[in-house]
């Protein structure tokens, strides 16, 4: 999701190349206000602020199992459940349980 319609259309087409338009969806909208109830998987490439307001919406919306993915910024006191760095990328890996809501605030 992104606000920028021109975000949206660069994400489609590398989709596309990747082979995998059929595996995502990209939406044009704020992710504040947006249903997120059915994501299985949410990639965030936000600053640490924006994800630290995100974190109760995605704690509180996201089903246990659900996977989020950060490049290179964190959740604060919410530590990843992986974190890998390839060549100074950092990547970061959360799984949300019941015990991350109860922790975090999604419930």
């Amino acid at each position: 999701m992104d606000f920028n319609p021109k975000r949206i259309g660069e994400a489609k087409a590398n989709a596309r190349e990747a082979g995998v338009s059929d595996r995502v969806e990209f939406v044009q909208g704020d992710f504040f206000e947006a249903d997120i109830h059915d994501a299985a998987i949410v990639t965030l490439y936000l600053l640490p602020d924006v994800n630290l307001k995100l974190r109760p919406k995605l704690l509180k919306e996201l089903k246990v199992g659900s996977r989020i993915v950060s490049h290179s910024f964190d959740m604060g006191d919410w530590k990843p459940d992986k974190t890998e760095d390839e060549e100074g990328r950092v990547v970061r890996l959360w799984i949300v349980t019941e015990k991350a809501k109860a922790a975090y605030g999604g419930r």
